[in-house]
């Protein structure tokens, strides 16, 4: 009996992943629903201009990847920023975030596959959306439990059709733009400048649709925890970071810049049915609704499928770090992390559950707890990497893949998120969920200071001498 405990207790994460798969987890991590519904909001909020909002955010993502990869270069980590944290800050900051990011995908969790569940209810009515929101959950849970190639296996596809999907709408979108469009009588980028000009609503505008946007692009730092369970880590780590830039630019600033092309920004349809949609309508491609239907499909499930194994592989790191249940820690024949899958699959149906017995309510209140925790994230891999070098530095270190111009991007990426969390503080839209963010990260913050009080604690003389 202590032998089999002995090796399981010696069990590691195993490399499960191709090099093809993380590749595609990698694209996958910033390609998900946000883009193809999320981006209706954004474009009604800032217009024409969005795409200044959209380059803005693209950039800053652009540098926090930077940052982190090389921090995840140098040591690959399942608990990816979140280790890197409590090796530069202190063990509270690794503890705070690493819970607030678990936190916040077992709420995407549910949210993703009610999501997924509505388009499945809206095919088959007869069927009601919480079986379908079940099944969904407790399909993507096996393939999660089963082995990490399993993932793999499913983001690898879900990945590629959103891949083809998108570049098939920038083709099409670009024939209707050069007049080559046989469907449409429409030509030329006339929407960019028409109903109120480029810049209807402002430079303000512009600057809340950052915050639109911003969580459209949560999810690319994936890739550096999902590459600590392949072959060669940090190749794969430095290749994904690299590509960054040109995934951001191809499926974001692209498929946008056609999108308010050929769609009025105030146009009412464009909140009703989601910008990819409405552009497709405007061209009269046949079965648009269908087609969006099932790309969205793809990418909420995708999302989800992507949910469920960061928020394991978070709360193993936890775990394995002695900041979460040791349960936690254990790991099956097959290189999973059983508990961490379980917990986090259970936590999501607890999400499920609320949201359908109280509707609007319960579950509304604690998503909204997670309005602000992609900028904490931002915020933490900046200073860990900022203190990280720093470190080197004085050891006559130099890390193998830099942050450029460091430090000075490293103190704007700073600046710009304190800027913009400031912002949102400040603001009536955004002030409620910066509020709830803020009062859950303190109530993690206060759990792990009672924690390291309580492990530093000597215990009684009485209890020692028994």
């Amino acid at each position: 009996m202590t032998s089999n405990n002995n090796n399981r207790g010696q069990r590691s994460l195993k490399h499960g992943l191709t090099t093809r798969q993380v590749s595609m987890i990698s694209i996958a991590g910033i390609i998900g629903a946000g883009l193809f519904i999320g981006s209706s909001n954004a474009i009604a909020t800032a217009g024409p201009a969005i795409l200044i909002s959209y380059a803005l955010t693209g950039l800053l993502v652009l540098l926090v990847m930077r940052m982190l990869g090389e921090m995840a270069v140098a040591n690959p980590n399942s608990g990816s920023f979140s280790t890197y944290a409590g090796e530069a800050i202190g063990p509270w900051a690794g503890f705070t975030i690493g819970w607030l990011y678990w936190w916040f995908w077992v709420l995407i969790i549910p949210v993703e596959a009610i999501a997924g569940a509505d388009i499945l209810h809206a095919w088959y009515p007869a069927i009601p959306s919480w079986a379908f929101t079940f099944l969904i959950m407790i399909t993507l849970s096996a393939t999660n439990l089963i082995s990490v190639r399993n993932f793999g296996t499913f983001e690898y596809w879900f990945a590629l059709i959103k891949i083809i999907a998108i570049l098939a709408f920038i083709g099409v979108c670009s024939a209707a733009v050069l007049g080559y469009w046989p469907l449409a009588e429409v030509s030329g980028v006339g929407q960019l400048l028409s109903n109120g000009g480029f810049m209807p609503n402002g430079f303000g505008a512009v600057l809340g649709g950052i915050l639109v946007t911003i969580f459209s692009f949560f999810g690319a730092e994936i890739v550096t925890i999902a590459a600590d369970e392949t072959e060669n880590p940090k190749e794969k780590i430095r290749r994904a970071t690299n590509l960054v830039i040109y995934r951001i630019a191809i499926f974001y600033i692209f498929s946008i810049f056609f999108i308010v092309s050929l769609v009025a920004w105030n146009d009412p349809r464009l909140l009703q049915v989601g910008s990819f949609q409405r552009a497709l309508e405007v061209l009269n491609v046949p079965g648009a609704k269908l087609i969006v239907d099932l790309v969205v499909f793809v990418a909420v499930t995708s999302c989800m499928n992507s949910g469920l194994y960061t928020a394991s592989r978070m709360l193993y790191s936890l775990g394995a770090r002695g900041e979460a249940p040791t349960a936690t820690r254990y790991i099956s024949r097959s290189g999973v992390p059983t508990v961490a899958v379980l917990m986090s699959t259970l936590a999501g149906f607890v999400g499920c559950l609320i949201n359908y017995l109280l509707p609007g309510k319960v579950f509304g209140f604690l998503l909204s707890t997670t309005g602000a925790i992609a900028l904490l994230v931002y915020l933490v891999i900046a200073v860990s990497q900022l203190r990280m070098r720093k470190q080197l530095e004085q050891k006559g270190q130099t890390p193998v893949f830099r942050m450029w111009l460091f430090p000075w991007l490293t103190w704007f990426v700073i600046a710009l998120i304190c800027s913009v969390l400031g912002y949102m503080l400040f603001s009536a839209a955004y002030r409620y969920e910066t509020l709830m963010t803020a009062a859950v990260a303190g109530i993690v913050l206060m759990i792990s200071l009672v924690r390291k009080s309580a492990t530093a604690t000597p215990a009684p003389a009485a209890a020692q001498r028994g």
